[in-house]
């Protein structure tokens, strides 16, 4: 047997080794090529008109698909996008993220937003953009001020001398100098304090405080939870309110693709709340903590803000509106909104996606409730008119007016199931109202078709009442005299 063992030539192992080390410096340059940037993007999780922009995104992972195709790109072929989800209560600390550049995109609502880019003006490193809205109501419906359920207050009035509070700087806060504005009351006309939500939603339940004036969603979340009334919504200045969506110029300008990538990713949030509203709230309170009955009363068809990603014209006067407001009363620095808005990125994200961009911005269209009410056998023609029924573990009900909504209550009750909501339209304003919080004008002038007719406040359903010959009543007296056969 030949026991003769063949052994490497030091040739044979130089080569091996030069391959070995070569193949490494190939990882290692590829590996030093590659570019991890780190995109830190400011949410607010509990306010409910934002959660498309944020958190939505953030749980479906709509924008991985988007980054995906970006890294096919030779731009962007050896960038790595890290996203930094940080969650605020309020406006402003996403400002300040943002001017540290801790975060590069931030959500918030509109007397925050125009702070931010009066903020960013002022400065010499770089500017902020209005790139899209996320929601809106169109005559300021969503900020509100409430007040404990058991309290003799009723109107901002009747709050003259007494302790409330509102996050300064927030929507909520400029709505609350409008409606002072608008009634020539000085500071002084409250002990007016700054507090963010859940420290005002504390000092309300704990009866520390006489009112306390907030954004989305807490003027009706409150409420919903039983120990609050709302006696002000937002509607009544008349001045729309919004969230929108702001950006750091420099990343923009650097990372153009990524800022149109993630606003194809909040136009597919938006698709999928409108597709399925009640399975969208449901999620939406399993990661925000916000019931899904309040998450569907401002998100859902008719809801209190539609979504639209659009930057309409009247925004942008609404801004303006909004600046003075603040300039009056020396609350804000020098201002120019017209160089602030950037739509370049929303119209490319909407060409991307086969959408119309300008007939969007045209619109104020939102998603209605509709189709044939199932109990007084009658189309819904009226939407603002009707009401719809959640009934718990159950499906959602839309009818026709609110007398046929309460006797799809009382229909629902006498076969033995559980209401998890119901919902009506205020009279006045057609804002969306939950039907146990409203007040009511009751006429029963034709005993087998009473008039009933909701409101969000007291003295309308009161004025109401007394034009018509009727009378003021509650949700319990409405509901007995409610009709189940149509």
């Amino acid at each position: 047997m030949d026991r003769t063992r063949s052994f490497p030539t030091l040739t044979t192992t130089t080569r091996k080794m030069g391959a070995a080390l070569a193949f490494i410096g190939v990882l290692i340059g590829a590996a030093a090529h590659a570019e991890t940037v780190t995109v830190g993007i400011g949410t607010q999780n509990t306010t409910t008109n934002t959660v498309t922009g944020g958190i939505v995104i953030d749980k479906l992972g709509l924008l991985d698909k988007y980054l995906a195709e970006l890294k096919k790109t030779p731009k962007y072929k050896d960038i790595d996008f890290k996203l930094d989800w940080q969650n605020f209560t309020s406006g402003p600390p996403v400002t300040n993220g943002m001017v540290a550049n801790k975060l590069q995109i931030g959500m918030m609502g509109d007397y925050p937003l125009l702070v931010n880019g009066a903020t960013f003006q002022a400065g010499t490193e770089t500017k902020s953009e209005l790139i899209a809205l996320i929601a809106y109501n169109v005559n300021g419906a969503g900020n509100g001020m409430v007040v404990h359920k058991d309290s003799p207050y009723y109107e901002l009035s009747d709050l003259k001398g007494k302790k409330v509070s509102v996050p300064f700087g927030s929507a909520a806060h400029g709505m609350l100098l409008k409606a002072m504005e608008d009634r020539g009351w000085k500071e002084d006309f409250w002990d007016l304090a700054s507090q963010s939500p859940e420290v005002g939603t504390t000092n309300l339940q704990e009866r520390k405080l006489d009112g306390h004036a907030d954004f989305v969603p807490f003027a009706e979340l409150l409420p919903y939870r039983g120990f609050a009334r709302k006696i002000f919504d937002g509607v009544e200045t008349r001045v729309p309110t919004f969230h929108g969506i702001v950006v750091r110029k420099d990343f923009a300008d650097k990372y153009p693709e990524f800022v149109v990538a993630y606003l194809k990713s909040l136009l597919d949030a938006n698709d999928w709340v409108r597709k399925n509203p009640a399975v969208a709230a449901t999620r939406i309170e399993e990661w925000t903590k916000i019931e899904k009955e309040v998450a569907y009363m401002f998100l859902g068809p008719s809801g209190v803000h539609t979504l639209d990603p659009s930057i309409k014209p009247k925004w942008i006067e609404t801004v303006k509106y909004d600046h003075g407001v603040l300039s009056r009363m020396g609350r804000v620095k020098d201002f120019n909104a017209d160089a602030w808005v950037n739509e370049t990125y929303i119209k490319q994200a909407f060409k991307e996606k086969g959408l119309d961009y300008n007939k969007q911005k045209a619109s104020f269209a939102g998603y209605e409730i509709g189709g044939t009410d199932p109990l007084c056998k009658k189309p819904i023609k009226s939407p603002r008119e009707g009401g719809e029924v959640w009934v718990e573990g159950g499906g959602i009900t839309a009818y026709s007016s609110a007398a046929c909504t309460l006797g799809g209550v009382k229909k629902a009750l006498t076969e033995g199931k559980k209401i998890g909501v119901a919902f009506v339209f205020d009279k006045t304003t057609g804002i969306k109202l939950f039907a146990d919080k409203a007040f009511y004008a009751l006429s029963a002038k034709n005993p087998k078709q009473p008039e009933i007719v909701p409101f969000l406040l007291k003295k309308d359903a009161e004025a109401w009442a007394a034009k018509s010959g009727g009378r003021l009543a509650s949700y319990t007296e409405v509901l007995a005299v409610a009709k189940v056969g149509g």
